[in-house]
């Protein structure tokens, strides 16, 4: 059968396949399942579990989010937020008219308490002075979206320019202002981690105001994220999600056949790893954009077209780590929520660059203190950057002690006792994911996360699509978020629900 030409031509409808169980991959999945156009939908996926970067593990005696964490703006144009509310996944507060109207302007709070590496409290004041000082560069440099042209290329150039400027104008004496440059080294480290980068000085500039932030006080799953992806796979018929299946390469712009179909022939041939085919007319491709540059060379046959194997390269996509601790006493007050590090003596305007080995610890930012379990007292540490992939090399034990020595410094309590346990994400070794999420990074566009979505053939007409793309990399606004995911997953599907089934199409949500 040609790949054009009607439902009613199609006598066993059009064969889909979703590459990636994912939330983008379940949405695509979710949205045209049931529909007669598509009776053949697969998802295809390579781990044993649905869910991709949304991973929730029982531990602890309670439930930890090794993945996604919060949902970010939840409020009503948040499909990820109405989602978990029609699912009934959230708690009275989180779905509280109240905390849909905070606009957090997508920065994190401020910490309840802040230690130096010399083992003293910083002052909160001074921390909040900082806070205000980087957040209100931060915003500032969302404004060169539109601008001619950029004084710098990179946010972390910008941001460091400005600082130095700040800096003449302080009038403290030499330690307080060592301090407080110690002090916004640590908001750097923070921003590493919500923009998953080594470092600032790789985010674009120009681009970086395009990234849209949603109103509503980030929130959390009591019993997980991964119970969102669960409901979705319970909701697709039975055996729509196979696993452990990864793909191998997705034959494109060929004929192919299968004896189930005799007489028909197929546009794409998608191989596994373990030898088998499947024939279909559209595959829809949701793997994470680090998978895709590790396989760019293999995974498409025949290539990408060099433009969109160009954007691919150029996009960034770096990683975020947590590392969670378990304590058999808290140490920190009941009241705490955000336990800040500052390293003494470290400074944005400086590029120190010690060996990783002696020095991983310090781009961490500080620690999350998660809700208590029962009796169980838990941290979780958050480090980006080729610190957090370092920190994927060393074993547990490695981790533990580092991280004990670190707390004993700076609580300035040598008899500190040490963690009882570990448990850590190693997003960088995943071999699916190859790192967390994505950036617009020095030298790309909002215009390449656009090209990655695009699909092929690029001047293929409408029926002839053959491979859509969808996942957070290729949402311009929305990047690195499980938003951004689950509306590219929708849009794709809404692509191939426009051609077969226009008429049965589903309204996309107000956004």
């Amino acid at each position: 059968m040609e790949a054009t030409g009607s439902v009613g031509e199609a006598p066993g409808g059009r064969r889909v396949l979703v590459v990636g169980g994912g939330i983008a991959g379940l949405g695509a999945a979710q949205r045209l399942c049931g529909h007669s156009a598509f009776p053949h939908l697969r998802v295809l996926e390579a781990t044993a579990r649905a869910g991709g970067r949304i991973r929730s593990e029982r531990s602890f005696g309670g439930v930890v989010e090794v993945g996604a964490h919060w949902i970010h703006g939840p409020s009503r144009g948040n499909p990820v937020f109405q989602l978990a509310a029609d699912y009934g996944l959230l708690g009275e507060k989180e779905l509280s008219e109240e905390n849909q109207l905070v606009e957090t302007g997508g920065h994190v709070g401020l910490p309840s308490v802040s230690y130096a590496s010399s083992g003293a409290r910083v002052s909160l004041q001074l921390v909040a002075e900082m806070a205000t000082l980087f957040y209100g560069l931060i915003d500032q440099t969302r404004e060169f979206l539109h601008a001619a042209e950029t004084p710098v290329p990179s946010v972390g150039e910008y941001l460091k320019k400005e600082i130095g400027q700040h800096v003449t104008g302080w009038t403290e004496d030499e330690e307080t202002r060592k301090l407080k440059l110690a002090v916004l080294n640590s908001f750097f480290n923070l921003e590493c981690c919500v923009s998953g980068t080594h470092s600032m000085d790789l985010v674009a500039l120009a681009p970086f105001g395009e990234y849209t932030v949603l109103p509503g006080l980030d929130c959390t799953f009591s019993k997980g994220y991964q119970g969102l992806t669960n409901c979705m796979v319970a909701s697709l018929p039975e055996d729509t999600v196979v696993f452990e299946k990864p793909v191998k390469t997705i034959h494109w712009n060929g004929s192919f056949q299968e004896a189930a179909f005799p007489g028909e022939t197929f546009p794409v041939s998608v191989e596994c790893e373990d030898g088998d085919r499947f024939p279909v007319h559209h595959v829809i491709v949701t793997v994470p954009l680090g998978f895709l540059k590790e396989h760019l060379d293999t995974f498409f046959d025949p290539p990408l077209p060099a433009e969109k194997a160009e954007a691919i390269r150029k996009i960034g996509f770096g990683t975020n780590n947590k590392i969670f601790l378990e304590f058999e006493e808290p140490f920190w007050e009941p009241d705490c929520q955000l336990i800040q590090l500052v390293w003494d003596d470290t400074s944005p305007l400086e590029d120190a660059a010690p060996a990783l080995q002696d020095a991983w610890f310090r781009k961490l930012i500080g620690f999350v203190v998660l809700p208590a379990f029962a009796s169980v007292h838990v941290l979780c540490g958050f480090i980006a950057g080729l610190e957090s992939e370092f920190m994927e090399t060393l074993s547990d034990e490695e981790v533990l002690l580092c991280l004990t020595q670190v707390l004993r410094r700076v609580t300035g309590n040598p008899r500190l006792p040490a963690p009882k346990s570990v448990l850590r994400s190693r997003w960088h070794s995943a071999p699916y994911t190859r790192g967390s999420y994505s950036y617009v990074a020095v030298g790309s566009t909002g215009g390449d996360l656009d090209l990655l979505a695009q699909p092929l053939p690029a001047d293929g007409a409408g029926a002839q699509l053959q491979i859509l793309f969808a996942g957070e990399a290729t949402h311009r606004t929305f990047y690195s978020t499980t938003h951004g995911a689950l509306l590219s997953g929708w849009r794709e599907a809404d692509r191939l629900l426009s051609l077969w089934a226009p008429q049965v199409q589903q309204p996309r949500p107000r956004l």
